[in-house]
């Protein structure tokens, strides 16, 4: 396969993926769903968190700066940050203790009721976000896991779940970013738009 036959066998991937996930009337309800939690969480001055490993801590990164900056709207900030930011956190708790409790350590120290916990996870079964989300379950935090196909350990724990219905790490990536995009606009839109 030529880079040519390459570059458009993985833009057909990704326009398959984007169909099916607009064929997945379930998938499209929880993201509406989702979009109303955290819309109530801000107004309620609470905030919402993010977590990832890898490609998807760096997605988490991202979406909670679109909602701590700003997305489309030039408004006030919204109370969102990523978990894994603090690295002298990270580091010591993974030394000392284990990176399986990286998060869950510390959304039981900062997370508070009515606040919103965002997983991110291609194959929903990173144990550090699933301990984090059975933390959140003991809190009043709800929980909204971005997987791949089928949500794996996470779904369970997960009070929206929003698996994208493919296994291709990378895809399930590029929809995941998608997702986020639009859920920060419905709830910038909600608060700040005309």
């Amino acid at each position: 396969m030529d880079r040519i036959e390459r570059i458009k066998s993985r833009l057909e991937s990704h326009k398959s993926l984007i169909e099916n996930v607009l064929s997945d009337p379930q998938l499209l309800e929880n993201l509406n769903r989702a979009a109303t939690v955290i819309e109530q969480c801000f107004r309620a001055g609470n905030k919402v968190y993010f977590c990832g490993n890898g490609g998807s801590a760096a997605d988490a990164q991202h979406l909670a700066a679109e909602f701590s900056g700003k997305y489309l709207i030039n408004r006030d900030c919204l109370p969102a940050e990523a978990l894994h930011c603090n690295t002298s956190y990270l580091t010591a708790v993974s030394n000392d203790f284990s990176y399986e409790i990286v998060y869950s350590r510390l959304i039981s120290g900062i997370g508070r009721k009515g606040d919103v916990l965002i997983g991110l996870s291609t194959s929903g079964n990173s144990a550090n976000i699933v301990k984090a989300f059975e933390v959140c379950r003991d809190k009043g935090i709800a929980t909204v896991a971005f997987t791949g196909k089928g949500g794996g350990k996470m779904a369970p724990f997960a009070d929206l779940l929003l698996a994208v219905p493919s296994t291709d790490t990378p895809r399930i990536q590029e929809t995941h970013i998608t997702l986020g995009h639009i859920l920060c606009e419905l709830v910038e839109n909600a608060i700040f738009g005309n």
